[in-house]
């Protein structure tokens, strides 16, 4: 079975320990770095990034993938697709991203992506999550549904940051 082919009982149960993880985490360095840990393997992805949104500009503060992507680098809201993500508040599924107007080619074209699900994360859009594939994938319900739960989890780690509940 290929990593893409991973069972549904497989990903429900990396889901149930990053959720475990990330109900633990107390500082946004901690929640990054559960994403950075675990999102790949939950996703069954080629790569991941995580993208903080800061003003108007995106930052790609981490990564975990097969080659390098933009870590470190910032990019305006209006001309990436983390930036259409949370500006938008939807997900984003691109099988081909030299298909997608949304998708700014020179930035793609020296890594390996060819694929990718971008999702929105926290009730505010605080920041989105990358999934990166080095195929054209036409994707399933269950690869889209899988990246949105663990997004929502991952955001409401965030919210949770951001806006502490008193017992």
């Amino acid at each position: 079975m290929s990593l893409y082919e991973q069972s549904s009982s497989i990903r429900a149960a990396l889901l149930a320990e990053a959720r475990e993880r990330l109900g633990v985490a107390r500082s946004q360095v901690a929640v990054i770095e559960t994403v950075r840990q675990t999102a790949r393997d939950i996703c069954a992805s080629d790569g991941i990034t995580f993208v903080l949104r800061e003003g108007e500009l995106c930052h790609y503060v981490e990564e975990d993938a097969i080659g390098p992507l933009w870590k470190g680098q910032r990019f305006p809201l209006s001309s990436c697709i983390s930036g259409w993500a949370m500006m938008n508040a939807q997900t984003a599924v691109i099988e081909d991203v030299f298909e997608d107007p949304r998708i700014p080619y020179d930035a793609y074209l020296p890594t390996f992506v060819k694929s990718l699900i971008m999702t929105p994360l926290g009730e505010k859009n605080v920041a989105a999550m990358g999934a990166y594939w080095r195929d054209k994938r036409s994707f399933t319900n269950i690869d889209i549904i899988t990246v949105k739960t663990y997004g929502a989890l991952v955001g409401k780690a965030l919210s949770d940051l951001l806006e502490p509940q008193h017992h």
